[in-house]
């Protein structure tokens, strides 16, 4: 009795160890929790769609299940990773493939505030990170990735710029990533393939006071992607990042998708009115609000009036 009594104490001791360790470091709780779910991911072969392997940790939705799943299913990756855009990096696609994948990433944003407290965490010491503060635009973004010291075979590229995400993607030659994430406005997907017009200097808050004008649409990416030698393969389900892979790295578990079946509206709710106050506009009634506002279709070249 007196023995089974030690070994419930010792056993208790360590469940109230392990759940204060988790409270005073919400991380190490949410690191522990996502490894468990990418293992149980080993299962999963071929899949109906992305949104079936999704789970959280530090991605802003599903995303970091996603990719969890694709650096499985595709074989020979280098560990490597460059990321445009991340803010603080609190909340970030690759952050996750950072800390529980151990790959060497580059990751760049334009606020000198950002950059410093991503460099003062202690993920930066303890993993292999170099973080910069760059504007990023389609003139600099080579350059910028020549000083990151990556061969040219990165696995896996994600820009989230939130305006010329297109044109830099379009840009960018000096890697050949296996897979690219590449955010998306399903808004402008109702006027087809379309993006902002290229402005090096464009910033989304500034371009129109609704938050709903920039990037580009999915179809303009998925011609893009075909241009590149890659192929579309599905979307995160809250509908903001495609994900395309190197058309020879295809098999039967991460396969092609159609437009018309990888295709996600976004559900959130982020327009503004002019004071900058959230007005939750959904579906279709979002294109009205950025109404005379002028686009590029991208195969055609062609400037557009938003209608």
């Amino acid at each position: 009795m007196i023995l089974r009594f030690k070994n419930f104490s010792q056993k208790l001791r360590s469940i109230l160890g392990a759940a204060k360790a988790s409270w005073l470091n919400p991380d190490a709780s949410s690191l522990m929790l996502g490894c468990l779910l990418s293992k149980q991911q080993l299962s999963q072969n071929a899949i109906e769609n992305l949104v079936d392997v999704e789970f959280k940790v530090f991605s802003q939705f599903g995303d970091d299940g996603i990719i969890q799943w694709l650096i499985r299913k595709i074989p020979n990756l280098n560990h490597t990773f460059i990321e445009f855009g991340v803010a603080n990096y609190r909340e970030s696609n690759t952050r996750f493939l950072l800390m529980n994948n151990n790959w060497h990433g580059f990751v760049m944003d334009g606020s000198e505030k950002n950059i410093h407290e991503i460099m003062n965490s202690e993920y930066y010491w303890k993993h292999d990170l170099v973080a910069k503060k760059a504007f990023i635009d389609a003139e600099n973004v080579n350059d910028l990735i020549s000083e990151s010291g990556f061969n040219a075979e990165i696995g896996l590229l994600h820009i989230d710029v939130d305006g010329n995400d297109y044109w830099i993607w379009k840009a960018i030659s000096r890697i050949s990533p296996s897979i690219v994430i590449v955010e998306y406005n399903c808004v402008f997907d109702r006027l087809g393939p379309v993006t902002i017009p290229y402005d090096p200097a464009f910033i989304r808050n500034n371009a129109h006071h609704s938050n709903l004008y920039f990037g580009t649409s999915i179809a303009a990416l998925i011609h893009l992607a075909g241009i590149k030698d890659y192929a579309f393969v599905g979307c995160n389900s809250a509908g903001n990042n495609a994900y395309f892979v190197k058309n020879s790295l295809l098999s039967a578990a991460v396969r092609e998708m159609t437009y018309e079946k990888g295709f996600v509206e976004s559900k959130f709710r982020e327009s503004r009115d002019i004071n900058g106050n959230l007005t939750y506009v959904r579906g279709d009634a979002r294109l009205p609000v950025i109404r005379g506002l002028p686009l590029v279709n991208v195969i055609t070249g062609e400037t557009i009036i938003a209608q």
